[in-house]
């Protein structure tokens, strides 16, 4: 148990210079999920079986970390050289490569780059670098082993809080620091625990809000796979703050590493007293306990995560009372998500006009995105507040895949809107993406390229946020459904210029009218669609066609009988049988058994299928 500062410095140095003096080379395997779906777990066993035939103990260390955010080169691993503190990451490693590689030997193996972990920065950030505070330990320790966390400032920020801060010179410091929640909205992190704070309450709550919800997010993910103990000591931070003595993470049951690890950082947490009673000896009390969603989007929303926590009915209530006044059993209780939790500790250490000075004067500090969609680099990434899009998508992601043509960009999950290539250069910040019509959200970011249909795209948002309604409003439970029917209606090419109108008329409806965040922003996506591509929507209704060629009903495949050969492949490609024709003759399709799945346009070597 570790009773104060002086102890805590001791430790850390300790762990620090057995670090030093041991291994001369660190190999980190990227253990996330993303990288045990792609088979991390055998290469990690690869190694380890070649260190030990080659009796390499000595002289390598592997450290088993949580996701690198190189999600599109797993399995990655990155060899370290502590003598010269340089790096070489090596990306779609496979278990025969392992000899070469730890031979230094890079010629069966792909180098994705010389290096990637970044320090916390001082000042200014290039925005085409990543800048890490939130992923600052994700895939560089191992957030199984509590040592690992100390041995980077682990629990300093906490220890300094307790035994030389009051509560409200923390919450200052968070205020002046600007700091905005990371899982919406972006509504002032400091000002939340002062409301919190001024409640005359002898028992208030600290909830870390888990509940990643947004199609293509896994942000919150990475870090508790990755980093668990900077979520826990930012809660006890917290906690001390507003006078809470208990908190809570509420996490969907659908992320078994990421609670595997919590459990075992909160048992380590406590044994080393960093949670429980009389924390560095200050008087303090502090609990937390994990309890599980079961995968409502809308428990994203606070009201309803509070609602589920109680053991009701995961739905939201009307504000004010807000959470921070009235909020868990009736008592203050503060909710945040994950990412906001994971700046605390670092804003402490480094304070409030270190991390203002990063990012913009309305958004100071970085924002984590989960890139995924049509892009060559997905992953997880970290850049400075008012990093433009271009940087985002066209540096740190290298580009569209398959080199085709950028199309729009979706932030803020199902709840936010399209950018298009006009934006490209826009910083992004929370009042930026809210000027577009978007939002940030909890950092989804899906790129979308020229074979997309916006129209298709706008239905798949609303049909997520259609099933995840918990119906408990009018607007939300009635109005989301009659939405999807109209942009049903005209992606079957059965609609027109009316419905349009009715669909833009319904969609500012429930905006204004619905009881919750799921639903106000529920028509986003259509009305930024429709702002963006007008023109798609038009040929939808109009010319009853699909331009992106995305829309089943709206498509016709035809033969084009002078290119054709005969080869028969995209007869026995078809899954009704509607192509017909002889061998090295020129085939047809039957129009009226053809179910417009694309099989054969995939299939057709001579570019003889013809789509439109």
């Amino acid at each position: 148990m570790i009773n104060d500062l002086k102890s805590l410095k001791q430790h850390s140095n300790t762990i620090n210079d057995a670090f030093s003096s041991g291994a001369n080379t660190v190999i980190y395997v990227s253990m996330g999920t993303c990288g045990l779906a792609a088979g991390t777990e055998s290469v990690n066993n690869a190694i380890q079986s070649e260190i030990t035939k080659k009796n390499l103990s000595s002289t390598i260390e592997v450290i088993e970390t949580g996701c690198m955010g190189l999600c599109h080169s797993e399995p990655t691993i990155e060899v370290f050289d502590k003598k010269n503190n340089q790096g070489v990451i090596y990306g779609n490693v496979t278990s025969d490569q392992i000899p070469d590689i730890i031979a230094n030997n890079a010629k069966s193996a792909d180098i994705i780059k010389k290096t990637w972990y970044l320090p916390e920065k001082e000042k200014k950030i290039d925005s085409a670098i990543q800048a890490r505070i939130v992923l600052r330990n994700s895939g560089r320790i191992n957030p199984e082993k509590i040592d690992d966390y100390i041995a980077n400032a682990g629990y300093d920020a906490l220890g300094t809080v307790l035994l030389e801060k009051s509560p409200e010179s923390v919450i200052s410091m968070i205020e002046q620091s600007g700091l905005r929640g990371r899982g919406g909205g972006g509504f002032p992190t400091g000002l939340k625990w002062k409301f919190a704070a001024a409640q005359d309450s002898a028992e208030k709550y600290v909830i870390c809000n888990a509940d990643e919800g947004d199609p293509g997010a896994f942000m919150d993910r990475a870090v508790l796979e990755g980093d668990p103990h900077a979520v826990l000591e930012a809660m006890a931070i917290t906690g001390f703050a507003i006078g809470a003595n208990t908190g809570i993470i509420y996490i969907r049951a659908e992320y078994p590493l990421a609670i595997k690890r919590l459990d075992i950082a909160i048992a380590q947490a406590n044994e080393y007293g960093f949670l429980g009673t009389n924390i560095f000896g200050s008087g303090f009390n502090f609990t937390i306990e994990i309890r599980y969603g079961a995968g409502a989007f809308v428990c994203g929303e606070e009201t309803a995560l509070i609602h589920s926590i109680e053991g009701k009915r995961g739905m939201p209530t009307f504000k004010p009372p807000f959470p921070a006044v009235e909020g868990l059993w009736g008592k203050p209780t503060i909710v945040n998500n994950v990412e906001t939790f994971a700046n605390i500790p670092t804003i402490i250490r480094k304070g409030a006009k270190w991390f203002k000075a990063i990012g913009t004067e309305g958004s100071p500090g970085t924002k984590v995105f989960a890139l995924a969609g049509k892009i060559n680099k997905v992953g997880l990434i970290e850049v400075p507040m008012g990093t433009s899009l271009k940087d985002i998508i066209f540096n740190i992601g290298d580009g569209i895949h398959d080199g085709k043509k950028f199309k729009a960009v979706q932030t803020g999950g199902p709840s936010g809107g399209c950018i298009t290539t006009d934006n490209l250069d826009t910083p992004i910040d929370y009042d930026t993406l809210k000027q577009l019509g978007s939002m940030m959200g909890s950092g989804g970011m899906i790129v979308m390229d020229e074979d997309d249909c916006m129209v298709d795209i706008a239905k798949f948002f609303l049909d997520f946020t259609m099933e995840e309604s918990c119906g408990k409003c009018t607007p939300c439970r009635v109005g989301g459904r009659q939405m999807y029917k109209l942009l049903e209606k005209i992606t079957k090419g059965r609609g027109d210029e009316s419905d349009l109108s009715i669909l833009e008329e319904l969609s500012n409806a429930i905006q204004k009218t619905a009881l919750c965040g799921l639903g106000m922003t529920a028509p986003n996506p259509i009305l930024a669609t429709m702002r963006c591509f007008k023109d798609e929507y038009l040929a939808h209704v109009n010319d009853k066609k699909c331009p992106a060629g995305k829309c089943a009903e709206l498509l016709t495949y035809s033969i084009d009988s002078e290119k054709c050969v005969g080869c028969t492949i995209c007869a026995k490609k078809c899954p009704t049988k509607c192509i017909a024709g002889k061998v090295k003759d020129a085939h047809f399709i039957n129009q009226k058994e053809c179910i417009r799945c694309g099989e054969c346009y995939a299939a057709c070597k001579f570019n003889a299928i013809i789509k439109e």
